[in-house]
């Protein structure tokens, strides 16, 4: 009965809007670091310290993005900000590039889900199916600003390079460790950062979603709900809309992108893994030669 009732409602609804509606959504996206997790140093921190550290990561762990959409596509971007002086450039700041998420479009009558990436100057278009979620509607609401929401849940498979959704690997503490091991653990985190890190295969997610905007997108590659998906919970990021714009007097363009190097998912993930390792085995390389010319 209850399911009855919902689609009815979508119905309804569905039938106010025009064929050729446009809306804009602005999402403040905010993911929190537990750094007591990461062992040692981070316990040995602080409180001070911390906030340091939470602050310098702000960039990365707090963001605004901006959702354009109409009833079958969409375009998910960051809002642009002036930088402030001294964080432009720098092999950290293009690193961590290679993780945050760029320009995306989506298209869930296709099925397809498009990325515009810049990796060491070289432009990527990633290109893949919608992970389609099996969503289980729960039958609770809550108000988000002027809308009622309804409660999602599902399972979504996690990317392997999903910065967001790290987590520490369990391990002995360095106290418990013999030297040999400790020697052993430093040089397998040079050889391959992703040894110290858990990037579990699924996550739970929690969504609310509207239907007063009956349309079956969301924020980034979250979608397949019976209306406008305001909220998401995914692990430690939270994404919350906090202002929506119907048939703004500025349209934006919403158009499949063209430009960079088409690769899957996984293709673009092995190329910055090659790259990292790359430059890896270049920093040892430069480390060695200039121990090497001490001792002469």
């Amino acid at each position: 009965m209850k399911r009855l009732l919902l689609w009815s409602l979508v119905l309804c609804t569905t039938a106010v809007f025009a064929q050729n509606f446009q809306g804009k959504a602005y999402y403040q996206s905010k993911t929190t670091v537990d750094m007591d997790s990461w062992g040692g140093k981070g316990r040995q921190m602080s409180a001070g310290q911390k906030k340091r550290v939470q602050e310098m990561m702000k960039d990365y762990l707090e963001k605004v993005y901006i959702l354009d959409f109409t009833q079958t596509a969409s375009t998910y971007k960051e809002e642009e900000k002036i930088e402030a002086p001294g964080k432009g450039g720098g092999f950290g700041r293009m690193m961590m590039g290679s993780f945050t998420q760029g320009k995306q479009y989506k298209d869930v009558k296709k099925g397809v889900i498009m990325e515009s990436k810049e990796f060491f100057g070289k432009k990527f278009l990633i290109k893949d199916s919608l992970q389609k979620l099996e969503w289980k509607m729960e039958g609770e609401t809550k108000q988000i600003g002027k809308y009622l929401c309804f409660k999602a849940t599902a399972l979504k498979k996690v990317d392997e390079l999903d910065f967001n959704s790290m987590r520490p690997k369990k391990r002995k503490d360095d106290k418990e460790k013999t030297a040999e091991e400790r020697k052993k653990d430093s040089v397998k985190a040079l050889d391959d950062p992703f040894s110290q890190v858990d990037i579990p295969k699924e996550i739970l997610v929690t969504a609310w979603y509207t239907l007063d905007i009956p349309i079956n997108q969301g924020p980034g590659e979250f979608w397949g709900l019976p209306g406008l998906i305001l909220e998401v919970n995914s692990y430690r990021t939270t994404i919350l809309c906090s202002k929506i714009v119907m048939n703004p007097g500025e349209k934006e363009i919403i158009e499949e992108p063209t430009k960079g190097e088409e690769v899957t998912r996984k293709e673009y993930n092995e190329i910055v893994k090659n790259k990292m390792k790359e430059m890896r085995d270049m920093y040892r390389g430069r480390g060695r030669g200039g121990r090497g010319k001490g001792r002469r």
